[in-house]
């Protein structure tokens, strides 16, 4: 069996990824996939991983998650997803580091599923807005304290990366910039589910109608009912023109007030970021989707 694990990160689809899956789940199963409800297995695996630790899992975690997740014996393809698998968002960074639990949490979860092939789906997000999120759901004062003294300027995806293809070889990663997803939305859902365009998803604008202007939304289905037959590339320049144009500004505008952060902190995080990713590109073992 393949088991999926999509790991946020924080504060990026909000959940929309899997709440889009689960409105396929009927479609899904039929080809062997399954999506199970999270509020089956999040707050049970979450209960593991927090106690357990480097000596393994705690007694009894299989038969606990067998019972969340029912008989798995005809499932092909297993799909979970949580933002908290590698810890909470106090835990997503220090040190100077991107979720550091990152590789033992993974470790746990291949005991979770001995035998099966685990893949790991993951979406970056720009530190200059990843940090100041990160920091509105916790309880520091400030993101000298969310850093722990560390230079914002220092941290790198890159290096989680490396990271965990260090410590998991054998395990798959599929990684997306969060900013891309309005663009590839439906490329992220059919990776996260295995299926081709052969088969059709429910849902594949889903994402755009939450930045588009109702007027604008309007207007796209009515282009795309008119143009059926489009490309995937084709797809793709039709929704960014349209983001263009039809934007709902009040959704995409980012507010980024940090005490002790310029502009040009600003800028010069977001540019280190696309260097980033283009570091991530050349690693070995990676699929990056990209518009």
């Amino acid at each position: 069996m393949q088991v999926i694990i999509h790991a946020g990160a924080h504060n990026t689809d909000d959940d929309r990824l899997i709440t889009c899956l689960l409105e396929n789940s009927k479609m899904l199963a039929e080809q062997g996939i399954h999506v199970p409800d999270p509020n089956q297995y999040r707050r049970l695996i979450r209960d593991i991983l927090q106690q357990s630790g480097d000596d393994g899992l705690i007694p009894g975690a299989r038969e606990m998650l067998t019972g969340a997740l029912g008989d798995l014996r005809a499932v092909d393809r297993l799909v979970l997803s949580n933002a908290g698998f590698f810890g909470t968002p106090k835990m997503a960074v220090g040190g100077g580091l991107f979720y550091r639990a990152a590789e033992l949490r993974l470790d746990l979860l291949k005991q979770m599923f001995p035998g099966d092939r685990i893949e790991l789906f993951l979406g970056l997000r720009d530190p200059a807005g990843f940090l100041p999120a990160l920091l509105e759901k916790t309880a520091f004062a400030n993101m000298e304290d969310l850093l722990r003294g560390c230079d914002p300027g220092d941290m790198r995806w890159s290096e989680l990366v490396l990271r965990l293809r260090s410590s998991h070889p054998d395990i798959a990663l599929t990684l997306w910039c969060n900013e891309d997803t309005p663009l590839i939305w439906e490329r992220i859902l059919r990776a996260l589910a295995g299926i081709d365009r052969s088969l059709p998803i429910e849902g594949e604008f889903a994402f755009l109608s939450h930045l588009l202007s109702k007027a604008g939304m309007i207007r796209f289905n009515i282009y795309m009912e008119k143009h059926p037959n489009m490309t995937e590339a084709q797809k793709e320049r039709i929704i960014e023109a349209f983001l263009v144009k039809f934007a709902d500004e009040t959704v995409l505008e980012e507010e980024l007030d940090v005490n002790g952060w310029t502009a040009e902190t600003i800028t010069a995080l977001s540019a280190l970021y696309d260097a980033d990713v283009r570091d991530i590109a050349l690693i070995e073992g990676v699929r990056l989707l990209m518009p």
